[in-house]
């Protein structure tokens, strides 16, 4: 390596997973909340609209993995490419950012995230969590929502008690 060249992220990585023993085994960095929040954002609206991974990569001129790793957190969208991403999607760019965690607020692990509105951003960017959410969203009679509450409850209590 010349003396102005600087090392890689990589061989930075590298060199401080060494440990006593010699070993070099590669950490791996957990995702920033604010990204993986982004990348869930990406996620929902793209399923809201029936897009697969693959049509959002090809308008973007990625490939469906890379679409994959920006909606889990594992990489970051430039600026950029989130406002290419949320002319895709058509949204405003500040769609990503609602209901975004506060970094002081992010709940340490192992504690209870259900009161978090991350929680339910997570939720609905799963494919049941929207499907559930469209079609209780077309029941019109309130009982009738109620009372599908009132089982998802007692399912869950149950499932807790098991």
């Amino acid at each position: 390596m010349f003396r102005d060249q600087k090392p890689s992220a990589e061989k930075i990585m590298l060199k401080r997973s060494v440990g006593q023993s010699g070993d070099t085994a590669m950490t791996k960095k957990a995702p920033n909340p604010i990204d993986k929040h982004v990348g869930s954002r990406v996620r929902m609206r793209r399923m809201m609209l029936g897009m697969s991974q693959e049509k959002l990569g090809d308008a973007l001129g990625l490939t469906f993995q890379q679409v994959q790793k920006y909606e889990k957190g594992t990489n970051r969208i430039g600026a950029s490419r989130l406002q290419q991403i949320a002319q895709i999607l058509q949204v405003p760019v500040e769609f990503f950012f609602e209901g975004a965690p506060d970094l002081r607020d992010i709940i340490p692990p192992g504690t209870s995230e259900a009161s978090s509105p991350a929680f339910v951003a997570d939720f609905l960017a799963t494919s049941d969590g929207l499907a559930l959410t469209k079609a209780f969203m077309q029941i019109n009679d309130p009982k009738v929502r109620r009372r599908i509450v009132d089982l998802v409850e007692a399912i869950a209590q149950g499932d807790r008690l098991a």
